[in-house]
């Protein structure tokens, strides 16, 4: 087949949530578990970062994959949705995934996946982490696709789990107050893995979150409680003044009022991240 061909093959055989709207959602991991399983659990062969939330996870996403990257790592990023082409989708050094390997990916496991109807959301899943087991990645930042609990993305342990913010979202699948909704994106909290919730406007979903915490066996930290930018402020070229405490003036280059909460989720997942190991220089948190 050819790269269009297979697009269409998948467009068109398997659910594609952005198109076909609640026929497409597969809630449990089953599926994933199997896919994975086919492929020999490619997942365990580096190390993840995992980010729910209902905003900015693709901001913090992007932004902890390049901060990763100027570090000297070599770095998988997958996002959705896609804006333009599929292969933005997934992502190695800021690179597209190849249109072969696209192609050879589907010839080689259609006849098995076609066995699990798998939904367009899984079988892309699991192409990510096939290709960043081939690309020998050190880090894979894996963004959430809906929820947490049981997310397609949900098979991962990672050494991070970040949840940037709550707010009422997809309702007829997580639920219909922001407190069961934060439930279903604590289901990215694992045991023995410290978890980093980004923003918190009530007292009641940040409960969600500790008693999550305690369940899985493992600390969780708010990034607003952390002191981490002293100042902040929107200057006239579109761009983020930030004076942080721990890497001093930062200049975000993504306009937007929200963006200086998701520099603060960044903020503290680097601090995690070298408190557990990652050594994330001063010098590529600045670039």
């Amino acid at each position: 087949m050819t790269y269009e061909e297979t697009l269409h093959y998948l467009y068109t055989s398997i659910p594609v949530f952005q198109n076909a709207g609640p026929s497409a959602y597969k809630p449990g991991l089953g599926t994933s578990i199997a896919l994975d399983d086919h492929l020999g659990n490619p997942h365990k062969a580096y190390k993840t970062i995992h980010v729910a939330g209902t905003n900015g996870k693709g901001s913090v996403s992007h932004l902890l994959a390049a901060i990763l990257r100027q570090s000297g790592y070599k770095v998988g990023l997958y996002t959705s949705p896609h804006l333009v082409d599929f292969r933005e989708r997934i992502r190695v050094n800021g690179q597209k995934i190849p249109e072969e390997y696209v192609i050879d990916f589907v010839e080689r496991h259609r006849s098995f996946f076609e066995t699990l109807d798998p939904s367009f959301f899984e079988l892309t899943s699991s192409m990510a982490f096939d290709y960043f087991r081939a690309e020998k990645v050190d880090y894979a930042v894996i963004e959430v696709g809906m929820g947490g609990r049981l997310d397609s993305t949900n098979i991962i342990t990672p050494i991070l789990s970040i949840i940037t913010n709550i707010s009422l979202d997809h309702t007829q699948f997580l639920g219909d107050t922001v407190e069961k909704i934060a439930f279903e994106k604590a289901g990215i909290i694992k045991k023995d893995v410290p978890a980093l919730i980004g923003e918190i406007d009530r007292h009641s979903v940040a409960q969600v979150f500790a008693d999550a915490a305690v369940k899985a066996g493992t600390l969780v930290y708010f990034a607003q409680d952390e002191g981490l930018l002293k100042e902040s402020y929107l200057m006239d070229t579109g761009e983020w003044y930030l004076d942080s405490a721990e890497y001093g003036q930062l200049f975000g280059e993504l306009g937007g009022v929200v963006q200086f909460r998701n520099a603060t989720t960044v903020l503290g997942a680097i601090n995690l991240l070298n408190t557990i190991g990652v050594n994330i220089p001063t010098e590529a948190v600045r670039e």
